[in-house]
C-alpha cells in the first residue's frame, strides 16, 4: 500500500514539474527572444560606432608602453598603435605561482611552459583586430618566385578576434579588450592546463587578471586561474598564478649560426628555400646570445683585443636566495668570464643581485634574466632559455634552482670523494663545502643557458690513472675538460693520492665550444671558413670531443655516458669499488647522529648500492659497443667502430666478478644489524631486504647483458667482419655467452643461495627475453629500478631530442637473437642434465626447477 501511494505521489510530482516546466521554458523562450532582440539592436547599433580613447581615459588608468594600457575597474585595454600592426611578437608564458599539488608534481615558480609568435591585424571594415601565429621555420630570398609559394604553403592561422572598442583622435591606434585572453576564457594566448599537464578547463568565476605593466619592449600580465583536481574521489580547488609576457622581435632577426654536430649546441630547425636550389636547405641554428662588439670597437677586436660587448649577458639572483649562497652561485657565473675571453669579449657574463636601481626588476619579466630559487622538496636544477625561433638568438633565460638540489650534491660528495676528502663525511658539510658544490652546478646550469648541451663524452678524454695525480687534476682543474659532462666528483683517486682538485670547472671544450659559438665574424663568408677551421685544427685532440648524450637504457657509445669518469670503465670501475668498500666500512661512523634514529644511515646505504650498479652500467655499455664519430668529407674518421674485442672481454670479466659473483661486503654486511638499504618513496622511506634487494638488482643488469639490442650489434659486427674480410679481433655473441656462463656455471656440487640466485636470474632473463620477441609471455615488461643510480640534475626533455637514431633493431624476429639465447638454453639443458644428480637437497631441487623452466620454455 506504502509503495503504490508513493507511485502515484512520484507521478504527480513529474507532471505538476512537467507543466510547470512548460510555462517556464515558454517563458523563458519569450524572454530570450525579447533579450536576443535587444541584444541585436544594441550589437547593430554599436558594431559601426567605436568610441573614441577619451571616453575609456576618463574612467581608467593610463599606462604607456609597448601597448599603451588602460585598466578601467577590472576591465583592461590595450591601446595597439598602427606602427605595430603586422610585426612579430613572442608570447612567452610561466608560473609565478603553484599550490603544494602543483608543486609536489616537480612544476615551479619560474618554469616556462609556452611560447609564440603572433601577429596582431587591424580589420578596419569589420571593426576587428584579428591575431594569427605562426611557427617562423621556414624562410627565401625576397625577390625568389618560390618566395609566393612560401607564403601560400606556410601561411599564419588565426588564433583570436577582438572587437575594435575604441580607436584615438586621428586614428592612428585602436583599443581592444583582452581580458578573454589572460582570465582563463580563452586558450589562445595561455593554454596553461593543458600544456603542464593537469587538463581541463580553468574556472572563470574563481579566476582574474591581477596585474598588467607595460615597458617599451614587452608587456607583463599576471593572472590567477583556478581549476580544480580530482584526488581520491573528492575536487581540490588548484590555483595558478601565471605571468604571460608579450615581447616584441627584433625587425632584423640575428644573423643565424648554422650548427655543427661536431659542437655541442641546442638548437632550432629551419627550412630554406631559393630558385637555385634542387632540394630544400634543411638548416639548424644553434641557439646563442647576440654578443657583438661595439661598433667603435670591432676593429680593436678583428686585431685580437680583448673588448666588452654591446650588452653583456646579465643573471640576476633571486631575491628569496639564502645569503649564505648567493656569492658562490654568482661565482659560478663569473667563472665563464674566461671562456668568452677566449671568444675576444671580456665582461661578457655578468650575475648580480637586484638593487635599488633596478626598480622594476620583476621575476617573471622576460627583459631580466634570473636564477630562481624555488622551495620545493625536488632535488634538481635546469637551465632552460626563450629563445627566438626565428634565428636562434636567446633573449633570456631563467634558470631554476631547487632547495633540495643540496641533497643530490651531498650524496655525490660522500660517496664518491668521502674516503678521500674528510670534509665530504659528515650528516652535514660546512657551508664552505656546500658552496663549492653549488658554485658548481651553478657554472654547469649557466652553460646551459648560453645554449650548450651536455657534452657526456667530454670524461673519455682523460686517462683513468691520471686522476690519481695530484700534479694531473691540479693543473686541470676538474674530473673532465668539459663542466657540461655528468663528470661529478673523482671517485678514481684512492686515499693514498692526495689529490684535493676532485670538483669539475669550466675546462677546455667548454672554451672552445663558447668560441666557436659567440666569437663574432664581420661577414658570413669569413664565419664558415672559420669556425670549419676551428673545429678541424681540434678534431684529433681528446679534450675537444664532443659526445651527445644518450638514453640510459639503450646507450651504444660507451665514451659518453652520463656520471662516469676516464677512458677505461673498467679500470675506473675498480678504483671506485675500492671506495665504495671504504664508505661501507664507515658507513655507520660517518652518519652516526646520537639519539636520532637510522633513517640517513640506510638512505647513504642505498645510494652507496645504487653507486654500485652505476659502474656496472659503466662497464656494461663496452660489450656491442660502438664509438660513434661525426664524420664530414675531408676527415679519415670511422663512423662506426667497435669497441675494441680486448675492451669487450675485459668488461664481461668485470660484470663476471662483480655482478655474477655478488659483492658480499656490499650487500651482506654489519650495516643490516642497524639498517636495511632505505630508498624514498611517496609513501615515505621504503625498506630494502638484502636478497630481494640482490636479486633484483642483479637480475636487471643480466637482463641488460643480454638485451636484443646488444646482441644485434655484437652480430652487425660480426657480418661486416666477415663480408670484409678484416683480420682485427672480434667479440662475438658465442664469445659473450661462453664467458658468462662459465662464470654463472662454474660452481661447486653443493650450491649456496646466492649461487642458486643467480643461475635462476640467468636462465630467466633468456626466457624472458626470448618469450618477449614473440609475445608469447605474460610476463610484464621488466621494469629496471632507475632510482638506484645517483639523482640526475638538469636532466630535461630537449636534450633527447638531439640523439642519433641508428636502427640496430628492426625485425628482430627473424634475426639471430633468438637462434643464439635458445642455443645457449639448449646448453645449459645439457650442462643441468649431467649435474642433476650432484649435490644437496637443496641443489638437486634446484636444478630438477632449471630443467622445468628450460624444457617449458623451448617446448
Amino acid at each position: 500500500m506504502y509503495q503504490m501511494t508513493e507511485r502515484k505521489n512520484y507521478k504527480l510530482a513529474i507532471y505538476l514539474w512537467l507543466a510547470m516546466s512548460s510555462t517556464a521554458v515558454y517563458a523563458q523562450k519569450k524572454e530570450s527572444k525579447k533579450t536576443e532582440k535587444t541584444k541585436t539592436e544594441k550589437t547593430d547599433s554599436t558594431a559601426t560606432k567605436v568610441k573614441n580613447i577619451n571616453e575609456l581615459l576618463k574612467k581608467g588608468i593610463y599606462k604607456k608602453g609597448l601597448f599603451n594600457t588602460i585598466q578601467v575597474k577590472t576591465d583592461i585595454y590595450f591601446e595597439i598603435p598602427d606602427s605595430l600592426f603586422g610585426r612579430q611578437f613572442l608570447i612567452v608564458n610561466k608560473l609565478s605561482q603553484v599550490p603544494m599539488q602543483v608543486n609536489d608534481a616537480g612544476l615551479n615558480k619560474g618554469m616556462n611552459y609556452e611560447n609564440k609568435v603572433i601577429t596582431f591585424h587591424r580589420d578596419s571594415i569589420a571593426k576587428k583586430v584579428w591575431v594569427k601565429t605562426i611557427v617562423p621555420q621556414v624562410s627565401s630570398p625576397k625577390n625568389d618566385a618560390i618566395t609566393a609559394s612560401v607564403k601560400d604553403n606556410f601561411s599564419e592561422s588565426i588564433i583570436e578576434v577582438f572587437d575594435i572598442e575604441a580607436q584615438n583622435n586621428d586614428s592612428t591606434s585602436v583599443v581592444i579588450k583582452v581580458n578573454k585572453v589572460f582570465d582563463g576564457n580563452q586558450k589562445s594566448f595561455n593554454d596553461v592546463l593543458t600544456n603542464i599537464g593537469l587538463g581541463g578547463s580553468v574556472k572563470a568565476n574563481l579566476s582574474y587578471v591581477e596585474n598588467v605593466k607595460s615597458f617599451p619592449e614587452n608587456i607583463v600580465v599576471k593572472s590567477q586561474l583556478t581549476t580544480s583536481v580530482n584526488e581520491g574521489g573528492v575536487d581540490l580547488a588548484v590555483t595558478l598564478g601565471v605571468t604571460s609576457n608579450i615581447v616584441l622581435l627584433a625587425q632584423t632577426p640575428m644573423q643565424p649560426r648554422l650548427a655543427d654536430p661536431r659542437v655541442g649546441f641546442f638548437t632550432e630547425k629551419h627550412w630554406f628555400f631559393n630558385d637555385g636550389q634542387h632540394k630544400m636547405d634543411e638548416q639548424k641554428f644553434i641557439t646563442k646570445w647576440r654578443l657583438e662588439p661595439k661598433e667603435q670597437d670591432k676593429e680593436k677586436y678583428l686585431r685580437g683585443e680583448l673588448v666588452e660587448p654591446q650588452k653583456p649577458i646579465v643573471y640576476y639572483i633571486d631575491p628569496a636566495t639564502p645569503k649564505q649562497w648567493r656569492q658562490k652561485i654568482i661565482d659560478g657565473v663569473h667563472d665563464w668570464q674566461i671562456a668568452f675571453e677566449q671568444a675576444g669579449f671580456k665582461n661578457a657574463v655578468i650575475a648580480k643581485e637586484p638593487t635599488a636601481d633596478d626598480k622594476d626588476f620583476d621575476i617573471d619579466d622576460v627583459r631580466y634574466s634570473v636564477i630562481t630559487y624555488a622551495a620545493s622538496p625536488k632535488a634538481n636544477a635546469m637551465g632552460p632559455s626563450v629563445v627566438d625561433p626565428r634565428s636562434g638568438e636567446i633573449l633570456e633565460s631563467d634558470i631554476i634552482w631547487w632547495h633540495n638540489v643540496m641533497t643530490s650534491l651531498h650524496d655525490w660528495m660522500r660517496i664518491q670523494t668521502g674516503p678521500i676528502d674528510p670534509k665530504a663525511r659528515g650528516n652535514k658539510f660546512s657551508d664552505e663545502h656546500m658552496g663549492e658544490a653549488i658554485r658548481f652546478v651553478s657554472s654547469h646550469e649557466v652553460g646551459h643557458t648560453f645554449g650548450l648541451k651536455h657534452n657526456m663524452g667530454a670524461s673519455f678524454a682523460y686517462p683513468v690513472e691520471s686522476l690519481r695525480s695530484k700534479e694531473f687534476t691540479d693543473k686541470m682543474g676538474g674530473t673532465a675538460p668539459s663542466i657540461m659532462d655528468y663528470a661529478r666528483y673523482n671517485y678514481v683517486a684512492q686515499p693514498e693520492d692526495g689529490v684535493t682538485a676532485i670538483t669539475p670547472k669550466i675546462g677546455t671544450y667548454d672554451k672552445y665550444a663558447i668560441e666557436w659559438g659567440y666569437r663574432w665574424y664581420p661577414t658570413s663568408t669569413t664565419e664558415q671558413k672559420s669556425l670549419r677551421k676551428l673545429i678541424e685544427d681540434h678534431q684529433d685532440d681528446a679534450a675537444y670531443f664532443y659526445g651527445e648524450q644518450q638514453s640510459y637504457l639503450s646507450t651504444i657509445d660507451p665514451r659518453s655516458q652520463s656520471e662516469d669518469l676516464g677512458d677505461d670503465a673498467v679500470l675506473a670501475s675498480q678504483y671506485g669499488m675500492k671506495n665504495l668498500k671504504r664508505v661501507i666500512d664507515n658507513l655507520m661512523k660517518w652518519t652516526y647522529d646520537d639519539g636520532k634514529d637510522l633513517v640517513s644511515a640506510g638512505k647513504l646505504y642505498y645510494g652507496t648500492i645504487g653507486q654500485w650498479d652505476m659502474y656496472s652500467n659503466h662497464v656494461l655499455a663496452n660489450v656491442g659497443g660502438i664509438y660513434l664519430n661525426n664524420t664530414v668529407f675531408g676527415n679519415d674518421k670511422k663512423a662506426y667502430e667497435p669497441v675494441p674485442a680486448k675492451m669487450q672481454r675485459k668488461a664481461v670479466s668485470y660484470i663476471n666478478d662483480n655482478v655474477i659473483n655478488l659483492p658480499k661486503w656490499l650487500f651482506f654486511n654489519d650495516i643490516l644489524d642497524k639498517t636495511y638499504a632505505i630508498k624514498n618513496s611517496p609513501m615515505g622511506p621504503y625498506e630494502q631486504t638484502p636478497y630481494t634487494m640482490a636479486r633484483e638488482m642483479q637480475y636487471g643488469l643480466i637482463y641488460s647483458l643480454f638485451t636484443d639490442d646488444r646482441l644485434l650489434r655484437l652480430l652487425e659486427n660480426e657480418l661486416k667482419h666477415q663480408e670484409l674480410n678484416s683480420k682485427e679481433e672480434i667479440y662475438t655473441v658465442e664469445n659473450l655467452f661462453d664467458q658468462v656462463r662459465e662464470a654463472v656455471f662454474i660452481k661447486k656440487s653443493e650450491l649456496t643461495i646466492l649461487d642458486r640466485m643467480t643461475q635462476k636470474n640467468y636462465i630467466d632473463a633468456l626466457i624472458v627475453s626470448t618469450n618477449k620477441l614473440f609475445e608469447k609471455t605474460t610476463v610484464v615488461g621488466l621494469k629496471i629500478d632507475q632510482t638506484l643510480q645517483m639523482p640526475v640534475i638538469c636532466n630535461f626533455l630537449e636534450e633527447d631530442k638531439m640523439v642519433r637514431n641508428i636502427n640496430y633493431s628492426s625485425m628482430k624476429r627473424v634475426s639471430e637473437v633468438t637462434t643464439y639465447k635458445r642455443a645457449e638454453l639448449q646448453r645449459v639443458l645439457a650442462l643441468l642434465n649431467k649435474k642433476k644428480n650432484n649435490g644437496d637437497v637443496a641443489t638437486k631441487a634446484h636444478y630438477a626447477d632449471l630443467i622445468i623452466r628450460i624444457k617449458e620454455a623451448l617446448k
